[in-house]
């Protein structure tokens, strides 16, 4: 059976590697990015061309594929001029894997039936390494006629392919994940800051907390920035500080409030402005030691 042809705009570190996997597996790709570059890179492999704008390469895609960076960027593209939702066919499915705020997801989700079309958030687990491989862990969500419909592509995708329920719930899921996670990292760093400036030794206190229950791969990244001074957790602040502003989005937007999330956000958009955002999440371990008076 013919291959569906595949659309694939954002060809970053993650998408770049999607798409070089895409294209090992015998897919016809129609690509898109600023940097072009990373087209010309994608181009040179064989079966792949560049559009001149997201209407055409939704016309000319069976699947259409977002790896971007925010839900501003994701609704521009859809929703401006020469965007997806001008030239999507009837039929065709768009699949966000970024992470993005729900309510967007859900509108965009909306606006796409209305011409036909479905839609699969389905956000990233793991590393770019694993892009490469098809080795991805994904969170999808949608209609599940539409997500067994692309479920073939996703599996040559992903390892580990999880079906959520209805549009939204994998941004959902995605983002108290990394609420959780980002949470943690930043409340152990502190901790770690608090004994440098307390003057207890931090490899001791390692020692004893990761003896208890607190031991986790997140607990030994912040040990390893803030006591070995190895900064190996490829995640940026800047991007933290971006999930958990939208984490805190969708808590309002549900009617409620994370007072913790918030917290956690506050101390992310401190380190932003102190410029540390390029650093991996554990080096904000830098900003709680610089706030002593």
């Amino acid at each position: 059976m013919k291959k569906p042809t595949i659309g694939f705009i954002g060809l970053g570190l993650m998408g770049g590697n999607m798409v070089e996997n895409l294209q090992k597996r015998g897919y016809e790709l129609t690509v898109m990015d600023l940097n072009k570059d990373e087209v010309a890179t994608v181009v040179a492999r064989g079966n792949a061309t560049e559009a001149s704008s997201p209407k055409e390469l939704a016309e000319k895609s069976d699947i259409i594929m977002f790896c971007l960076t925010t839900s501003a960027v994701v609704e521009k593209i859809v929703y401006g001029e020469d965007g997806i939702l001008a030239g999507i066919k009837e039929g065709a499915v768009l699949i966000d894997f970024g992470t993005s705020i729900p309510a967007s997801t859900i509108k965009i989700g909306k606006d796409l039936a209305a011409k036909g079309a479905g839609m699969i958030d389905a956000p990233l687990g793991r590393t770019p390494a694993h892009a490469k491989d098809g080795l991805l862990n994904i969170m999808a969500a949608g209609d599940k006629v539409t997500f067994d419909k692309v479920k073939p592509v996703l599996d040559e995708q992903g390892e580990n392919v999880f079906y959520l329920g209805a549009l939204g719930a994998g941004h959902t899921t995605k983002l108290i994940n990394n609420f959780m996670g980002m949470t943690t990292v930043v409340a152990m760093s502190q901790a770690f800051a608090a004994a440098k400036l307390a003057g207890v030794d931090t490899q001791q206190l390692f020692d004893i907390m990761s003896s208890g229950p607190s031991n986790s791969p997140f607990m030994k990244f912040c040990k390893h920035y803030a006591v070995d001074n190895v900064s190996d957790l490829g995640f940026s602040i800047n991007n933290a500080n971006k999930d958990l502003g939208y984490f805190v989005q969708m808590m309002n937007d549900l009617g409620t409030t994370s007072k913790i999330a918030e917290a956690t956000s506050a101390n992310l958009q401190a380190a932003v402005a102190a410029d540390m955002g390029s650093g991996n999440v554990p080096e904000i371990f830098d900003y709680f030691t610089s706030l002593k008076k």
